[in-house]
């Protein structure tokens, strides 16, 4: 019998099962990653400025690949994931930091809680240790170094992350340039509302986002169309027609 690498009744699958949840996850993402010292790796090949939201629904799938299949499945995906980044390294003539392949799998963690708690409902002890369990096992696979054991022992970690990886540059300048090319003006004034909601102060500080989001008195709203089965009407209106499929699907559970 074939075991899953994420369990059936996992927080991490609630978490990863529904659109919105994964496209908070997603936005907070974008804010962060572009602040990332090690943003220069996803210029270099070119793919990331070219088609930011490809790009996000690619990892998406990925990361799904890996949380609703069977382990050898799981493992296959995060091998392929390995391999197409040594592919990267290996043209560049450079390797990939150890501390940039940890602040992605850190933003992982950190937004999945983030979005989760956001829209629906504040995670325990043990859910949170849950997350921060499935992805140190995708890190432990891909051969990240110095992962703590721990949820409670990645916090402090994390916090050093933020402090010393990420800064305002030109890659962060073009990306949000990127994003609001791609989106319009009225969507992606929606993803910065958005990304207000999920983000760290320190990220705040260095997009300089106020504290306040105009989201924030949405948010509730928002719940109640989920329970009256209007939402899919808010995201027609929020998300590109190209993307609307794909955003569909993310709620379809696979396997």
């Amino acid at each position: 019998m074939q075991h899953n690498f994420v369990q059936e009744n996992s927080i991490v699958r609630k978490i990863w099962g529904k659109s919105d949840t994964v496209l908070f996850i997603f936005a907070g993402a974008a804010a962060e990653f572009a602040l990332n010292k090690a943003v220069d790796w996803l210029y270099f090949t070119g793919k990331l400025p070219a088609d930011p939201l490809g790009r996000l629904f690619s990892t998406v799938e990925y990361a799904r690949k890996i949380i609703f299949t069977p382990t050898e499945q799981a493992h296959t995906a995060i091998d392929t994931m390995s391999k197409i980044h040594t592919a990267v390294e290996n043209s560049r003539g450079a390797t990939i930091p150890d501390w940039a392949y940890r602040d992605v799998l850190f933003m992982l963690i950190h937004y999945s809680i983030a979005a989760y708690e956001l829209l629906e409902q504040k995670l325990s002890a043990e859910e949170k240790e849950e997350v921060y369990n499935v992805f140190y096992r995708v890190g432990t696979r891909m051969g990240i170094k110095e992962l703590p054991a721990t949820y409670i022992e990645w916090l402090p970690v994390r916090e050093t992350h933020i402090i010393n990886d990420l800064e305002k540059s030109n890659y962060t300048e073009d990306l949000f340039m990127q994003y609001k090319k791609h989106l319009g003006a009225m969507r992606f004034r929606v993803l910065i509302e958005g990304q207000k909601l999920v983000v760290p102060q320190r990220v705040k500080t260095l997009l300089h986002f106020n504290d306040f989001s105009l989201l924030t008195p949405v948010v509730p709203v928002y719940k109640i169309s989920r329970l009256m089965k209007m939402d899919w009407l808010l995201k027609s209106i929020l998300l590109p027609s190209a993307y609307k499929d794909k955003i569909n699907r993310l709620d379809i559970h696979p396997g």
